[in-house]
């Protein structure tokens, strides 16, 4: 029991009034391009990924070209390969996207709430609750929020989309309460 403090019935709805009062809500379904942004954010800061796949190209463009000059001529099969390997290089965040929306697309309707004590994702299947410990920090995009999770790999990824926002002015209110709560990255 406190000393000296008297919880009333009334003062805990007013607490439990501006704890809502303060959650911005979203309501989406994912979409690639949701997913997408995500994963451009989460390359953008891991850029280990992106310097590997330029190794990755520049050793086969060598390959190709040292092949190329030797023969004197293209061959067509390494000349395939070479084409097939800039394709899922470059294609490969797409291609990622793409995985990703087969997993999380079939749950349909998204109901996300951020609060002060979190992140809430609700979906007809499952619901995922978050406290801001778990999370690095957070990117804004044009059209979306990226929040970042805090392993070292930041294999988790939560994309906030600004359509799934009801109003124009809940975009600052989730921006307020991002910056309250966690950092830009």
């Amino acid at each position: 029991m406190a000393e000296g403090r008297k919880v009333t019935s009334s003062s805990a709805e007013s607490a439990t009034d501006a704890a809502e009062e303060a959650a911005v809500r979203l309501v989406y379904r994912p979409q690639p391009a949701d997913t997408l942004a995500g994963l451009r954010v989460r390359q953008r800061i891991m850029r280990w990924g992106l310097l590997l796949r330029s190794v990755f190209l520049t050793l086969w463009v060598g390959q190709w070209l040292v092949g190329t000059v030797n023969r004197g001529s293209a061959d067509v099969v390494s000349t395939v390969l070479f084409l097939l390997v800039v394709l899922v290089v470059a294609g490969y965040p797409r291609l990622q996207a793409a995985h990703v929306q087969r997993i999380v697309g079939w749950q349909g309707e998204y109901r996300t709430t951020v609060s002060p004590a979190g992140i809430t994702t609700s979906s007809d299947h499952s619901t995922l609750i978050q406290k801001w410990s778990v999370l690095q920090g957070y990117r804004e995009t044009h059209a979306h929020f990226v929040l970042l999770s805090r392993d070292p790999n930041i294999m988790c990824l939560e994309v906030l989309p600004k359509h799934g926002l009801s109003t124009v002015d809940d975009v600052d209110r989730l921006r307020a309460l991002l910056d309250r709560h966690s950092t830009r990255v």
